[in-house]
């Protein structure tokens, strides 16, 4: 064989050793990058799936103390007004010993309205109601009148809707961190189905488009509160 047909052979081997080396090197690093995003997909996966759990517990127990100041707000506005249909009733009363002219009978009766009650009861009386066409109706409407169970009502339920605002903030943080375990789950389905592409460039193309789903969903998650 001549000299010069060997060291065009002995070229060409050489080219594909070298062809097969730096093969061997892509498939290397592709391999080594592949394992470096399973195991952050893997660590990413359990902790959203963590978070989740968790938030979801916090809207349970948020909206568990909402209901609690509803309950409570409900419980203070009937006893509220309890006291202010007795305040009325003992006014009513004494208004007729009013109308008899029935003094020890109004005093009797005056004595036993509620601190609260009473208080609007003598800034009416200084509207000189029974003379005066624009006097207030009667004490419950005075400006005076000041029911402390209804205003006791009136913060719980602000406090009921604050609560509740945070519970469904709560759901909605545990919403996001589901979405973002669907999709660690999609990353790992894209690399898995990259190792087994014969393709080079097709087994690329799917890792680059993985990748970039992985910092999508990192960025999400590391912009999300938790607990």
């Amino acid at each position: 064989m001549p000299e010069s047909l060997n060291t065009e052979l002995s070229h060409k081997l050489s080219e594909r050793e070298e062809t097969e080396r730096r093969h061997e090197r892509w498939e290397a690093v592709i391999e080594i990058l592949e394992v470096v995003v399973l195991a952050i997909v893997a660590v990413a996966t359990a902790w959203t799936g963590f978070q989740a759990t968790k938030w979801d517990g916090q809207q349970s127990l948020l909206y568990g103390r909402a209901s609690a100041d509803r309950f409570k707000a409900d419980a203070a506005a009937t006893y509220g007004g309890q006291l202010l249909a007795a305040d009325v009733g003992i006014f009513t009363a004494w208004l007729q010993a009013h109308a008899a002219k029935d003094t020890a009978l109004e005093s009797q009766y005056a004595r036993r309205f509620t601190p609260d009650y009473a208080t609007a009861f003598h800034a009416w009386l200084k509207t000189d109601p029974f003379v005066n066409p624009k006097a207030p109706p009667g004490p419950a409407t005075m400006t005076a009148y000041r029911n402390p169970y209804f205003a006791e009502a009136t913060r719980l339920n602000g406090q009921a809707s604050s609560i509740f605002d945070q519970g469904s903030a709560a759901r909605e943080t545990g919403d996001k961190y589901v979405r973002d375990t669907v999709l660690f789950a999609s990353v790992l389905f894209m690399v898995a189905l990259a190792q087994r592409l014969k393709v080079r460039a097709a087994r690329i193309t799917l890792n680059v488009v993985a990748f970039g789903v992985l910092v999508y969903v990192l960025t999400s998650v590391l912009s999300l509160p938790r607990i």
